[in-house]
């Protein structure tokens, strides 16, 4: 029997994996556009260690983001480790949408989660919501992709960039460190990376946390994929995720599954965290917090809070450098160009307001 839940809508399909919460698949016009790891659906999935690791693929959200060191539920917690059960679905061929409930609580909040895209609109809009509940819960979405060395990386104005202690030994940006040019962040050889390229050189795994300089406006990151020839525009709620974390898993972890094959992959992790420092300092004194910003939210039993996100996807024309700007309208997403030109497709300009 098909494990999949899909969803159809002209040249956009999706695969949804219930019984882990991911998105396992996502295509427009055939071209795949997450990242999904060697290893998964092979025997060496098994050397994984956990659930999140086995699935590597796709999208899903975390919450709590991480390990938590406040509850006992597994990592990126029972939204990315448990089953969702399906309430609704919908397809006429051109819009298809699913809404589905997760099976287990999280903190004793309720979330159910809703896909939706239509054809003419190259846009996966994806909607949490997380009702009750209590204490103060992080979370964040986790859609990967597969980039290219130099590959351009283009961001919403951000007030800093900060690391944590590194994940792997293998590093190339220094930990504890702060910079508010994301073009100059300090490496550990004692130079500085531009976070606006993909890594050159692969053999290091990375983290850092973006705090979004505007946290009650649309925060986004767009990724100028030269090898997919598209442009991945990836847009967030900012009044409710005020940071962006990046992972960038480029060879850095030589033991099983990983083997040191995985690389040129990028995670774009859009949520309410303290980057990897955890759940525990994400509720006081924290690099995030010290910001000005948030880094996790108060659940209350008559609480909801609503997590909307959304993934555009635009053909990248010739010659393309990369993206200097995004605005979204009425009901078009406009993407500006390094040097002139735009580009732009159809959106619904009301998703982030209402």
């Amino acid at each position: 029997m098909e494990r999949w839940l899909r969803l159809r809508a002209g040249p956009l399909d999706l695969a949804f994996d219930p019984e882990v919460g991911n998105i396992r698949r996502f295509t427009v016009d055939g071209r795949e556009i997450f990242h999904t790891a060697h290893w998964v659906g092979t025997p060496a999935a098994e050397a994984a260690g956990s659930v999140i690791d086995a699935h590597l693929a796709g999208d899903f959200l975390a919450a709590p983001f991480g390990t938590s060191d406040l509850v006992s539920d597994p990592p990126h917690g029972w939204s990315a480790n448990s089953r969702w059960h399906p309430v609704v679905r919908a397809e006429d061929g051109a819009c298809a949408m699913m809404r589905l409930a997760l099976e287990r609580e999280v903190m004793g909040a309720r979330l159910t989660k809703e896909l939706r895209f239509c054809q003419g609109h190259p846009v996966l809009y994806q909607r949490h919501v997380i009702a009750g509940g209590e204490g103060g819960l992080t979370f964040a979405h986790h859609p990967m992709f597969r980039v290219s060395p130099g590959d351009h990386i283009a961001y919403s104005p951000k007030r800093a960039a900060v690391t944590n202690d590194p994940l792997e030994p293998a590093h190339v940006l220094a930990p504890w460190a702060r910079s508010e040019d994301v073009t100059r962040f300090p490496s550990v050889s004692g130079c500085t990376v531009d976070l606006t390229h993909y890594p050159r050189e692969s053999g290091h795994e990375d983290f850092i946390t973006l705090i979004e300089a505007d946290s009650g406006g649309i925060g986004w990151t767009a990724v100028s994929r030269a090898a997919q020839g598209d442009i991945v525009v990836v847009l967030k709620d900012s009044r409710v995720m005020p940071v962006t974390m990046l992972w960038v898993s480029n060879g850095g972890r030589g033991y099983a599954p990983w083997e040191g094959r995985h690389d040129g992959v990028l995670g774009i992790e859009d949520g309410c965290a303290a980057g990897a420092e955890g759940h525990r300092a994400a509720l006081g004194d924290n690099a995030v917090a010290r910001e000005g910003v948030a880094s996790s939210v108060s659940l209350r039993p008559e609480g909801r809070l609503i997590l909307r996100h959304a993934i555009a996807v635009l053909d990248r024309p010739e010659g393309w450098r990369g993206v200097a700007g995004v605005r979204v309208g009425a009901d078009r997403l406009t993407v500006e160009g390094i040097g002139g030109g735009s580009l732009a497709v159809p959106f619904d300009g009301t998703y982030f307001s209402v």
